[in-house]
């Protein structure tokens, strides 16, 4: 893992979002080459990297950040361990988003508040055909929900 960014910006944070958060965004393309202003580094993290590279292609996203065989967790530690950066932040979705970042180290924020912080425009739920688990039907709610509460008995 590393961070692979060539022309790091010259701002004070590394942000980070989660795979989920960034298909929450109506316009990522936008929406990372605006925080790019005023980040050193950005880019999506999931357990998925093969959706990752796939997001970021479809979409036209440079993301900072080697895709390896780590989850989220592994990621992460290994971002803030290489970032110079003298804040972390991490955009997610979900409470288990909120546990990852606070237990490696990063101030977590809502993709809702990110946005309206930042000026971004969120995609319609549902807008982009799937969700972070790569379908919108009965498996893939029951996919969340197991997670939702195996993530809740870590």
């Amino acid at each position: 893992m590393g961070i692979d960014a060539t022309d790091p910006g010259d701002g004070d944070v590394t942000l980070v979002f989660s795979l989920g958060a960034a298909r929450s965004l109506a316009d990522p393309a936008a929406a990372f080459a605006d925080a790019r202003r005023w980040s050193r580094h950005v880019g999506i993290v999931a357990n998925e990297a093969e959706q990752v590279a796939a997001f970021a292609r479809d979409h036209g996203v440079k993301n900072d950040y080697a895709l390896t065989n780590w989850d989220k967790w592994g990621t992460l530690a290994d971002v803030r361990e290489e970032s110079a950066a003298p804040r972390r932040v991490f955009v997610g979705t979900t409470r288990a988003d909120e546990r990852v970042a606070t237990e490696t180290g990063y101030e977590f924020l809502r993709v809702d508040e990110a946005a309206e912080k930042a000026g971004w425009e969120l995609s319609e739920p549902g807008a982009t055909g799937s969700d972070a688990d790569g379908g919108d039907g009965r498996l893939a709610r029951l996919r969340r929900t197991v997670r939702g509460a195996l993530s809740r008995l870590r």
